[in-house]
Formats: structure tokens, C-alpha cells, sequence
């Protein structure tokens, strides 16, 4: 009896040992990735984000312009040819105006839909200050280039991470949800990482993988701090 006490309680000791260094790894994981991006107080420093850019969808170029008021508001604008595609997440909803879906009038994204797209009000990704947000972020594993991360939203959405093991950055990231009863998942993929005037480090390159299209974002220009007027998230009537 005693030797199996002793031997439960060893078992017991190394599982706790095991769990809290898995969980410092994870926040290690995490801070280096933040310091990589410039550092938690330059990233706190950082109002809005303005990003002119060029997406490719099927050969067709089309140039974007993205507005980001930190925590507040994100909103995407794209150009095909004279129609534009409107996209704006808010800290209280969404909208969006889609010519090309037959919608020339905003329209309120679904409650579910809005919430999943939140994360792109974060600057400094959803990663920076997770816990405060309400999130919580596992290690689930690794390969040969990359530490996987899987960050679950307060809200249940759920985001893997693959993160560079040399630099810390973001390789790819897989998002899943769910929407109209249907489980989604996009595959984003970050290339060509360069630090911005303000010191900020971001991707220059994306590839985002959705069910039936892939999109090709180059970033052209990229401003930190710019004034932006919050009038410009507000749903129009």
C-alpha cells in the first residue's frame, strides 16, 4: 500500500511538474513572438493602422485599402473594377456591402460572423494579451520549422498558429468556425516580414485560403498612427 501512495504521488508531482513547464513554454512561445513584432510596448503604442495593398484573386488585381482603429474598429475596402467590396468589423457588430453578392446597401453581418472576425481589431494579433481578452492559448504540438499554438476565443473560435521556431513569427495560421450550420476553416498563410517606419514588424505577403477561392495580398504601404475618423465604421443607413 504504501509503495503505491509513493508511487501515486510521484506520478502525481511529475504530471504537475510537466503541465506548469508546458504552460511556461507556451507563454515563453508567446513573448518572444510579440518581441519579434517590434515588443508589448511599442505594440501598445500603436492607435491605428492604415494598409494600402494589391489582392489577386484569380489573376485580376485589385487594390484594398484596410483601416484598423485598435480595439475598436477594422475595415476592409476593395476595388474590382469600379465595384467596391465593403467589410467592417466593429467592437459592437459588423456590416458589410457586396455588389458582387447582389447587396449595394450595407448590410448586418450575423451576430456569430461578427464575433469570429473581432480578432482583427487587435493589433498586434490575437495573441497579444490573450488572457486578458479571455482567451486561452495551448501548445499542441510541433514539426520540424514550427511550435503549433491553438488560441480559443471567449467566444469559442478557434485559431492554430504556426510559428516560426528561429524567428517567432507567424508562418500560417488556420481559422475554424462555424456559419449557417456549416464548419469553415481558412488557411492564411505570412511571407516577407518587414519593419514598418514605426518600427512595427508585419507581413508584407498573404495567402488566404477560403472554400472556393484563393486570395494573394501584397502590401504596398503601410501607416502607423495615421488619423482615421471612427465615422467611417458606422453602418450606413
Amino acid at each position: 500500500m504504501k509503495t503505491l501512495i509513493k508511487g501515486t504521488v510521484l506520478l502525481l508531482s511529475t504530471t504537475l511538474v510537466l503541465t506548469t513547464a508546458w504552460a511556461q513554454s507556451v507563454d515563453e512561445i508567446v513573448s518572444k513572438h510579440l518581441t519579434a513584432l517590434g515588443g508589448k510596448s511599442l505594440i501598445s503604442g500603436i492607435k491605428t493602422v492604415v494598409v494600402e495593398s494589391s489582392v489577386d484573386v484569380m489573376g485580376t488585381e485589385a487594390p484594398s485599402t484596410t483601416y484598423i482603429m485598435n480595439g475598436k474598429g477594422y475595415k476592409s475596402e476593395v476595388d474590382f473594377n469600379g465595384v467596391k467590396i465593403i467589410q467592417c468589423v466593429t467592437d459592437s457588430g459588423g456590416w458589410t456591402i457586396n455588389p458582387m453578392a447582389g447587396s449595394t446597401t450595407a448590410t448586418a453581418l450575423p451576430d456569430e460572423q461578427a464575433r469570429a472576425q473581432r480578432s482583427q481589431l487587435q493589433v498586434g494579433g490575437p495573441l497579444f494579451d490573450y488572457a486578458t481578452n479571455g482567451s486561452k492559448v495551448e501548445m499542441i504540438g510541433k514539426d520540424s520549422a514550427n511550435y503549433k499554438l491553438k488560441l480559443t476565443t471567449r467566444d469559442g473560435f478557434e485559431v492554430t498558429y504556426f510559428i516560426d521556431m528561429k524567428t517567432y513569427l507567424i508562418n500560417k495560421a488556420i481559422n475554424k468556425m462555424s456559419a449557417g450550420g456549416q464548419d469553415l476553416e481558412t488557411t492564411i498563410t505570412f511571407a516577407d516580414y518587414k519593419k514598418t517606419d514605426y518600427g512595427y514588424v508585419m507581413p508584407f505577403s498573404q495567402s488566404i485560403v477560403l472554400p472556393q477561392v484563393t486570395l494573394a495580398i501584397t502590401n504596398k504601404k503601410i501607416e502607423i498612427n495615421k488619423e482615421i475618423d471612427p465615422a467611417i465604421f458606422k453602418m450606413p443607413k
